[in-house]
């Protein structure tokens, strides 16, 4: 019975509900090796006696095997259903994390967080968003939010966790620890999630929505558009990258100690929550391509005020406010998807445009680290994500002028 879909009736009922608050929690468990890396990474430095580059190798590769990883591992839970792609991700997040733990060298605690990236986050982000939008129906866009904000949730509650065990007995041990809370975790939710999903075709369009030739999405050539929307999903990546890999070493940097630095990461992420599921709503009544434009400007602006600051409680604001911006611009990009392309080709256009954003992230946490090492400074590298902001703002200018027709007038009298 659990290998056959579910019944219809099931979508947007209790189950439904049930089986979102366990995706949550997966996501929180499975994507914790995403922040806490950041809140080790002064200690790591100063263990092995590296460059804040060479420090931020692991966040790199972990990042681009994410983001190849969610390929595999959705096309996996597609045929074989979730729960064993599910338990392949909790072995790969113990063996990650007890990995690290006990890595001699920077090289192989950075091969440990390229297995947790490659089988162990990416079994619990993109299949998991991909289910849960098969049991929802009326309430679809609120219920990919919540299960989306799952690894800001992981963000704003592990590091703070991690830096006071990194406090009161090490790193080494605390990523042991860490490990098996997550993977023993991530084993028991994923017997809830052995029922396959129904499969529901879509509604109708809303009455007065005006059609769309998703043959030529922004009037150009599917290739082109999709490849304009990953470029802008690296840029937009890189510039997100700064602040969330960085925080914790410039707050070091600073003299105000990686305590407040996790704070901020925390604090940061924990506004990104509200900022996704507002998001969320806002995107219901302007769409994709709107939302993603008041995303990636208000990101911008919030750059630029970190650039002229170093007072610790300005950068508790200024964290606050870049997490309450950008909360809401990567899941933009699967509704813009949805809106403009070809609707059989959104699973795999998606999949290539999320893939694009993991390695903008895992370009931009090292290419930071890269600058502080040339300059010595952060500011440097805060400007540089400010310029990879300004690509990505101009093509999402681009693309929202390409739509912004005027609606034919029997729509209008509408």
């Amino acid at each position: 019975m659990l290998n056959r879909p579910a019944d219809p009736s099931v979508v947007d009922s209790r189950l439904a509900a049930i089986r979102l608050l366990v995706s949550l929690g997966l996501v929180v468990l499975g994507n914790s090796s995403m922040y806490v890396v950041s809140v080790v990474l002064p200690a790591v430095q100063t263990e092995f006696g590296i460059s804040r580059a060479d420090a931020s190798m692991p966040y790199t590769l972990m990042m681009i095997c994410l983001g190849l990883g969610g390929l595999w591992t959705g096309r996996l839970a597609d045929r074989y259903g979730l729960t064993p792609v599910l338990w392949c991700g909790a072995l790969a997040v113990t063996a990650g994390f007890v990995g690290a733990g006990f890595s001699p060298n920077i090289w192989l605690f950075g091969l440990a967080h390229a297995v947790m990236g490659l089988l162990g986050s990416s079994a619990t982000f993109a299949p998991l968003l991909a289910d849960t939008a098969l049991w929802w129906n009326k309430r679809r866009g609120i219920a990919v939010a919540i299960c989306a904000s799952g690894n800001y949730i992981a963000g704003a509650m592990w590091p703070p966790l991690v830096q006071h065990g990194i406090e009161t007995i090490g790193w080494r041990q605390t990523y042991i620890i860490l490990g098996l809370i997550c993977g023993v975790g991530m084993l028991v939710l994923s017997m809830y999630m052995r029922q396959r999903p129904p499969l529901v075709a879509d509604t109708p369009a809303a009455l007065g929505e005006v059609a769309v030739d998703r043959s030529r999405p922004f009037g150009m050539h599917p290739a082109v558009a999709q490849f304009l929307l990953c470029v802008a999903a690296v840029a937009c990546c890189v510039a997100m990258a700064m602040p969330q890999v960085h925080i914790v070493a410039y707050c070091s940097d600073l003299g105000y100690g990686a305590a407040r630095g996790a704070e901020m990461l925390s604090l940061m992420l924990a506004c990104g929550i509200v900022s996704r599921l507002v998001s969320g709503v806002i995107c219901d009544r302007i769409g994709g391509i709107r939302t993603l434009l008041l995303g990636s400007a208000l990101q911008g602006l919030a750059l630029l005020l970190f650039l002229p600051v170093d007072g610790l409680v300005p950068l508790y604001i200024i964290s606050a406010l870049f997490g309450l911006f950008q909360g809401g611009i990567v899941p933009s990009y699967a509704i813009i998807i949805r809106e403009y392309f070809a609707l059989n080709e959104a699973g795999a256009r998606v999949g290539s445009v999320i893939m694009a954003s993991l390695l903008g992230m895992a370009l931009g946490g090292w290419m930071s680290g890269w600058i502080f090492d040339v300059t010595g400074s952060y500011k440097a590298a805060f400007m540089n994500g400010t310029a990879w902001n300004l690509l990505n703002l101009t093509i999402v200018c681009v693309l929202y002028w390409r739509i912004r027709q005027p609606k034919p007038p029997a729509l209008a009298a509408q």
